[in-house]
């Protein structure tokens, strides 16, 4: 795809008489319009993409690459700086070349990442591994990165909680073992103490921004949602850091030097910005790995579901009567406080941002000041949503049967699926899908629960299993997961609302947005509109470039267009899946979202009854 131009004024100086000349003969040269792009990067867990954008918001270059993982012990994932790098070079050189991108146009570059540890030395600025027992890098092994997955921290993560920390109450009442801090104090009992005092820590995304500058400045959103920091004033916060609880869990280490190896103190010896602020531009080194020219304003990054809210809640769409259209199209920042951003993938997220904090059991936040200042975001989520439907699908006796169908239809399982379970509905003279799947009731908390139960003891359960090997009973087990996602989702925003939050409409990035079977579920379920967004598969890397857009508009004060009027003029019109009109299926799946409880409620309490019997039992 040619690079699409943008109408604005020709800024090459003022020409001479003959080049005026040439000019006005020459109808290419009319208006001789300048050229803006903007780099979006986007890490993800098996991936780097690169993201080109255009003024208008328009995508018109895109490649990825996959990065390594590697995985040492059970429960341990690593990854390098090194490699990412490398990939995401590799997409921008990629990108720019395929679809005939001028570098000279490059105004601005935004990356997101996982929220992982990458840990590099304070003295030389290497990688330092974190692959035990030697903990380095003569072996040629640089993987200096626990990834967000990581499982390691088991035994620090209850230490973490159990000192019942005030600043707990801001990660939803428990810090998880997907965080940052649990894994820092791993390494510290783990490593030599020599190498760990030399350490410095970064989340992704900043060691990311740290690599394309050399600064040091840190995201909001990385160190509030994920490390532990308090904006300063948030309950009397005075440095961001938390002196007492490093100390007591056994990193008083980090204290030192005013937390220089986690940041520093903001103003003091550190600098922490919201997302999209000017870091500061591209160095000499990063410029030529990328094949840019050096001095492209690099803007602070976020963590890669916070760049799916940036990709997707600003779009104008017609959700009600009463609501946003493109006819009337005032779009203020309030409008996102009615908006959940459910970034969908392996899990899904779940993001609302409010004006003031509210705080949601099993819900991570409220967290200040992490994409527009002095606003509030929630994080709720599934621990598994992509991965879920897979898993159920790949573990049925039909599942080989229904592949071979699939292929020799040239389609993919799930549109086979949903095809089958639109013949079994005119087999059986159904009202709708949902009715086949009326006795059936699963629950699919397999992979734990993140919200807003947040319990990982969680686990499945079926009501309604039969005897049936055939690819109906597949489609019925396959339909009963997407309707589990659907009531789950249900759950998430009725406590989030329950609390205080206002929303009201759904906006999907990822795969699962092609997905029309379970989209329309997700709307009727939850009794709201489903924004499907432009860039289904891109939605992510498209906010990261809009983060490239805002660093590339800061003027000489250091003023910079407002992220919230970036999205507004640069999201992309959506399509609304609005909930389905049939009474009986309403009436239907209200029943199945009670049954849905009582499997969760019941859940626990058997789990608890059964502890309580077996308590000591066993055990020497």
């Amino acid at each position: 795809m040619a690079a699409q131009t943008a109408s604005l004024p020709y800024r090459g100086g003022t020409p001479s008489r003959q080049q005026s000349r040439q000019m006005s003969i020459d109808p290419h040269n009319e208006l001789r319009p300048e050229l803006n792009h903007y780099i979006g990067i986007d890490v993800g867990t098996g991936s780097a993409r690169a993201c080109i954008m255009n003024d208008k918001g328009d995508i018109v270059g895109l490649a990825s690459e996959n990065i390594g993982l590697w995985q040492p012990e059970t429960g341990y994932y690593e990854q390098s700086t090194t490699n990412i790098w490398k990939c995401i070079c590799s997409s921008i050189q990629r990108a720019m070349s395929q679809h005939n991108v001028d570098p000279g146009t490059i105004r601005g570059l935004g990356f997101d990442a996982t929220c992982s540890l990458a840990v590099f030395s304070h003295d030389t600025d290497e990688p330092v591994s974190v692959t035990g027992p030697k903990f380095d890098n003569h072996d040629g092994n640089d993987r200096n990165i626990i990834l967000w997955l990581d499982h390691r921290p088991v035994e620090e993560t209850k230490k973490i909680n159990a000192t019942n920390h005030n600043l707990l109450r801001y990660v939803g009442g428990q810090m998880s073992i997907e965080m940052e801090i649990p894994k820092v104090l791993w390494l510290k009992n783990n490593m030599p103490k020599e190498l760990f005092d030399r350490c410095k820590f970064y989340d992704l995304t900043d060691a990311l921004t740290h690599m394309a500058t050399g600064s040091e400045t840190r995201s909001f959103c990385s160190v509030v949602c994920k490390q532990g920091y308090v904006p300063v004033g948030v309950d009397g916060s005075v440095k961001g850091w938390q002196e007492d609880f490093l100390s007591e869990i056994g990193l008083p280490d980090l204290c030192e030097d005013n937390f220089k190896r986690m940041g520093g103190v903001n103003g003091v010896n550190g600098r922490y910005l919201t997302a999209g602020e000017l870091i500061g531009t591209l160095s000499e080194k990063a410029a030529s790995d990328m094949g840019l020219p050096a001095g492209i304003a690099v803007g602070s990054g976020v963590i890669d579901a916070y760049a799916g809210w940036i990709g997707t809640v600003g779009a104008k769409v017609k959700l009600s009567e009463n609501e946003l259209s493109n006819t009337h199209p005032k779009n203020d920042v309030s409008q996102a406080f009615t908006r959940l951003a459910a970034v969908a993938g392996t899990s899904t997220c779940h993001l609302a941002m409010s004006e003031k904090p509210v705080f949601v059991n099993g819900v991570w936040g409220p967290y200040r000041d992490v994409l527009i200042p002095d606003y509030w975001l929630a994080e709720g989520g599934q621990s598994a949503t992509g991965e879920l439907l897979k898993h159920v699908i790949e573990t049925h006796p039909a599942w080989q049967e229904a592949m071979s169908v699939a292929e020799t239809f040239n389609a993919n399982i799930y549109d086979y699926l949903n095809e089958h379970l639109r013949e079994m509905q005119e087999r059986v003279d159904a009202p709708t899908i949902s009715y086949l799947g009326r006795h059936f009731f699963f629950y699919g908390d397999l992979f734990g629960n993140r919200s807003p139960v947040a319990d990982p003891d969680m686990r499945g359960s079926v009501v309604g299993l039969s005897s049936d090997k055939s690819i109906d009973g597949l489609a019925l087990y396959y339909y009963a997961t997407m309707e589990f996602i659907a009531l789950q989702t249900h759950q998430i925003i009725e406590a989030m609302n329950a609390s205080g939050h206002i929303i009201s409409s759904i906006f999907m990035s990822g795969s699962q947005c092609q997905n029309n079977v379970l989209m329309s579920l997700m709307a009727t379920a939850c009794d709201m509109p489903v924004l499907i967004p432009r860039y289904v598969h891109a939605a992510v890397v498209h906010g990261a470039a809009m983060l490239g857009a805002k660093a590339a508009s800061t003027d000489k004060e250091g003023k910079s267009e407002a992220l919230w009027d970036i999205m507004d003029r640069m999201s992309k019109p959506g399509k609304a899946v609005y909930p389905g009109k049939d009474q009986g299926e309403k009436k239907l799946l209200n029943a199945k979202y009670r049954v849905f409880l009582e499997q969760c409620k019941r859940q626990q309490e058997w789990r608890k009854d059964v502890d309580e019997v077996c308590e000591g039992w066993g055990k020497k």
